[in-house]
């Protein structure tokens, strides 16, 4: 049985249909990238799955239940976890705080709440420089979270997710405005949690991801044209024309990339 799957998905806003019929099937332990043009209907897509968009029509299910109408809060607590295109924390608060609504999240999902209620904030302390260790900031612990470089805010996001115990966890650009040097950072600590977690990443830097996705989906116009093994579906002709307009083809490989990076 798959871990995520779409039925039909389709999301009209007035007269745009920014999502048209899709239908995923995600494994359990599998890596999916989803790519397209811009207004191609990738960060609909994700609000649809999470919850903060309702479908026009269609089903979303999960571990083969239906939860096309449940909450976000629902979805996470069942182990559906997302980020966001802009990093999403808490700049005023240290470090290690941040992790602390999330750590008190997964206790009441997980764990006995009253358990969590009657702890030492030592357990709070612990488990929050633990998920800091997986991103390796527990440098940072103590740290004004502002101080944080971009890249380290958004481990930081990615930390705070896995303090929830996702079973998918979605990512929603994960390398928007990091430099080379901190995309490098981040896709290293992905590779690691590829073995421990599903994840479905969108992402407009292909070459970053063509090597760590398992599977790759291509969207233009609200559908799904393309998904497969990732070097077949970068010289299908439907993902050229997408991009450019018309057919293409490259030599180079990483030509293909570099030119679908710009997009």
């Amino acid at each position: 049985m798959s871990l995520l799957t779409t039925n039909g998905l389709v999301k009209h806003f007035g007269g745009l249909t920014a999502v048209n019929d899709v239908n995923l099937s995600i494994e359990e332990n599998e890596t999916l990238g989803i790519i397209g043009p811009n207004g191609s209907g990738k960060t609909t897509l994700f609000n649809l799955l999470t919850g903060f968009f309702l479908p026009s029509s269609g089903r979303v299910f999960f571990q083969g239940r239906d939860i096309t109408r449940l909450s976000p809060e629902k979805r996470v607590s069942m182990g559906m976890v997302r980020t966001f295109q802009l990093v999403s924390v808490f700049n005023s608060l240290k470090v290690w705080e941040n992790l602390v609504p999330c750590i008190t999240w997964s206790y009441k999902f997980h764990h006995s709440f009253w358990r969590f209620l009657t702890s030492s904030s030592h357990s709070t302390w612990d488990s929050s420089l633990e998920a800091l260790k997986l991103v390796e900031l527990e440098g940072y612990a103590h740290a004004v979270t502002a101080e944080l470089s971009y890249g380290d805010r958004r481990l930081l996001e990615i930390a705070l997710s896995l303090s929830l115990k996702p079973k998918l966890l979605l990512l929603d650009e994960p390398f928007s405005g990091l430099s080379d040097v901190e995309i490098t950072k981040v896709l290293s600590l992905l590779k690691i949690l590829k073995s421990k977690v599903t994840i479905v990443i969108i992402e407009h830097k292909i070459s970053a991801i063509v090597d760590f996705v398992d599977r790759l989906s291509v969207m233009n116009e609200g559908h799904i044209i393309c998904e497969g093994d990732p070097s077949e579906v970068l010289r299908d002709s439907l993902v050229n024309e997408c991009y450019w307009g018309k057919e293409e083809m490259f030599e180079e490989e990483g030509q293909r990339e570099a030119s679908l990076d710009q997009n």
